[in-house]
C-alpha cells in the first residue's frame, strides 16, 4: 500500500491545486491577462510543447543546466578533497569561499555578458557557481566524516594513500556526494534560467522574457510549467543515480524499506 501513496496523493494535490487555482480566479473575478485560468494555461502548454521551436530552445537551456552541473561537480569533489584532506587550507581560504557564496549571483551576469558575451558559455559559468558550493561542501564533509578508527585499520593493512583513498574514503563521501548534488542540480537550473532570463537571446529563459513583454500571461505560465517539469525531471534523475551507486546507504535503503 505503501508504494501506491505517491501515486495517489501527487496527483490528489494536484487537482486540488487546480480547483483551487480555478475558484481563486472565478471568485476574484481577476483580470486573465494578469492571472490566466487552468484551462487557458492548459491550451497554451499543448501549443508549446508541440512546437519544434520549443524543444530547440529547451535543448539550449537543459545543455547550459547539464554542462553547469558538470563543472561544478568535478571542480566540487576536487577542491572538497583536497580542502578535506588540508584543514589548515580550508581554514585559510573559508572566508573567500563565504564571500563568493554569499554575494549575489545576479551581479555577475552582466560581468559574464561583458567577458563571454550573451551566448552560452556565461550562462553554463552562473550555473556552475550556484552549483558548485554544496558540492564541495558536502564532498567536503565526506572526507571528514571518516573515523580515525577506520583510518588506523587501513594503516595496519599497510594500505597505500591511493588504496586508502578509493576503497573508505570515497565510499564514505559518497552518500554526502549525491546530497550536494541533489541541491547542485537544482541551483544550476536556476542558475541557467535566470542567466538567459537577464541576460540571454536564447533559450526557455529568453522565451519567458519575449512572452512577459507580450503581455501573454497565459504562454508565461506555461513556460513556467515546462521550466519546473525539466527541473524535476533533472532532480529525479540524480535521485535515481544515487538509488543505482548506493543502493547500501540508509538514504536509499531505508526509504526503500519504508514504502515496502
Amino acid at each position: 500500500m505503501a508504494k501506491l501513496l505517491p501515486w495517489i496523493v501527487t496527483p490528489s494535490l494536484v487537482i486540488l491545486l487546480i480547483i483551487a487555482w480555478q475558484l481563486f480566479v472565478t471568485i476574484s473575478n481577476v483580470n486573465p491577462f494578469v492571472f490566466p485560468p487552468p484551462a487557458d494555461v492548459g491550451a497554451a502548454f499543448v501549443t508549446l510543447v508541440t512546437d519544434p521551436a520549443t524543444w530547440e530552445e529547451a535543448g539550449i537551456t537543459v545543455i547550459e543546466i547539464l554542462a553547469g552541473f558538470s563543472i561544478a561537480v568535478v571542480l566540487g569533489i576536487i577542491v572538497g578533497v583536497v580542502l578535506g584532506k588540508l584543514p589548515w587550507l580550508e581554514v585559510s581560504i573559508r572566508p573567500l569561499i563565504v564571500i563568493a557564496q554569499v554575494a549575489p549571483k545576479v551581479a555577475f551576469i552582466p560581468l559574464f555578458v561583458i567577458w563571454f558575451g550573451f551566448g552560452m558559455t556565461s550562462k553554463i559559468l552562473l550555473a556552475a557557481l550556484l552549483a558548485f558550493f554544496p558540492v564541495m561542501l558536502n564532498v567536503l564533509l565526506g572526507v571528514r566524516s571518516v573515523e580515525r578508527g577506520q583510518h588506523e585499520v587501513m594503516t595496519s593493512l599497510n594500505a597505500t594513500r591511493a588504496q586508502t583513498f578509493t576503497q573508505l574514503e570515497l565510499r564514505s563521501l559518497q552518500p554526502y556526494l549525491f546530497a550536494g548534488m541533489e541541491v547542485a542540480i537544482v541551483l544550476a537550473t536556476i542558475g541557467a534560467i535566470v542567466g538567459e532570463y537577464l541576460g540571454g537571446s536564447e533559450g526557455l529563459g529568453a522565451m519567458v522574457v519575449r512572452a512577459m513583454n507580450s503581455l501573454d500571461a497565459a504562454r508565461t505560465f506555461a513556460l513556467i510549467l515546462l521550466l519546473s517539469l525539466i527541473g524535476l525531471v533533472l532532480y529525479l534523475i540524480v535521485n535515481e543515480a544515487k538509488r543505482f551507486v548506493i543502493p547500501w546507504h540508509e538514504s536509499v535503503y531505508g526509504l526503500r524499506t519504508a514504502t515496502a
